[in-house]
């Protein structure tokens, strides 16, 4: 059953780090309701919609993520003796496809998309396209953040998981 502690500890860990997306999600809003409230010039009113945007979004994500961890966890809990091997075999190849995943997404679309953003930083001079890319930016550093600790945390899952595997 050492298999399934590392399977809890792997779920209690991604539902942690989810959290972080519904965190970054309300400071996205909070930023927003401070610019709605205090922002008097055209530039900071651009801002107001943008981060409400990404807000949702990273809310969306946060909340998503943590309500798919949460089933995992209880799948986890659930297991028996007879159902660990194919518990197993199912969770490697589902962590070997979200490696795939975040090397295609994560490491490559996201940081051309934002070196995307900060070429629409500097050629547009409108402040809505600006204030546009730069809270488009920030939300994808946040992923970028965030999904580069879950890469580490999946690959280092996957590895106990083979490793587990061999043994048995």
């Amino acid at each position: 059953m050492e298999i399934v502690k590392i399977m809890l500890e792997w779920a209690k860990d991604e539902i942690f780090s989810s959290k972080f997306f519904v965190l970054f999600g309300i400071v996205f809003l909070g930023a927003a309701f401070v610019f709605f409230r205090v922002g008097k010039t055209l530039t900071a009113r651009a801002f107001i919609n943008p981060l409400v945007v990404c807000g949702i979004l990273l809310l969306i994500i946060g909340a998503g993520l943590v309500y798919t961890n949460y089933g995992r966890f209880n799948e986890f809990s659930k297991a028996t003796p007879d159902t660990i091997g194919s518990l197993t075999v199912s969770e490697k190849e589902r962590a070997e496809k979200t490696l795939l995943e975040y090397e295609r997404i994560v490491f490559k679309v996201i940081p051309l998309l934002i070196c995307c953003c900060a070429g629409i930083i500097v050629f547009m001079e409108k402040p809505i396209w600006r204030a546009s890319a730069i809270v488009t930016l920030a939300m994808f550093v946040v992923i970028l953040l965030i999904d580069t600790n879950a890469y580490s945390r999946i690959k280092d899952y996957k590895d106990r998981l083979a490793s587990f595997e061999k043994q048995a």
